[in-house]
């Protein structure tokens, strides 16, 4: 009993090390990814892109937000297009379903309307 009880307890432990060598490699490979000067400028290039379209389509889509923020309709702005969008700070204002005939629209975390393709910044 207590053999393979030794036996379990390194096959965790082996285990254990190989998932955190695998996320410090993957974090580290993400890093040096995210540090390069092209990667940053196309970022910053997205983001403007994502601006400029979410100011455009402010006045076709800024409805559906006043509407469910006068009525104070949070099960209309937490159930509508889920995904990841929160952690991102940008919650999609439209119903599910929009993305075959319109992008994403809502706001940034400090109010800006933004407009994004894909079910969150970081998918494409």
């Amino acid at each position: 009993m207590g053999e393979s009880s030794t036996t379990a307890r390194v096959a965790a432990a082996v285990e254990e090390h190989a998932r955190r060598r695998a996320r410090w490699e993957a974090e580290t490979a993400l890093a040096a990814v995210m540090a390069d000067p092209e990667v940053r400028r196309l970022g910053e290039e997205i983001e403007r892109a994502e601006a400029l379209l979410g100011e455009e389509l402010r006045p076709r889509f800024q409805p559906y937000q006043d509407r469910a923020v006068r009525e104070a309709d949070l099960d209309a702005l937490t159930r509508t297009c889920p995904g990841k969008h929160g952690r991102w700070g940008r919650i999609c204002v439209l119903d599910t379903g929009h993305e075959s005939t319109a992008p994403h629209w809502g706001t940034t975390a400090e109010g800006q309307p933004v407009a994004w393709v894909g079910s969150a910044p970081d998918d494409d």
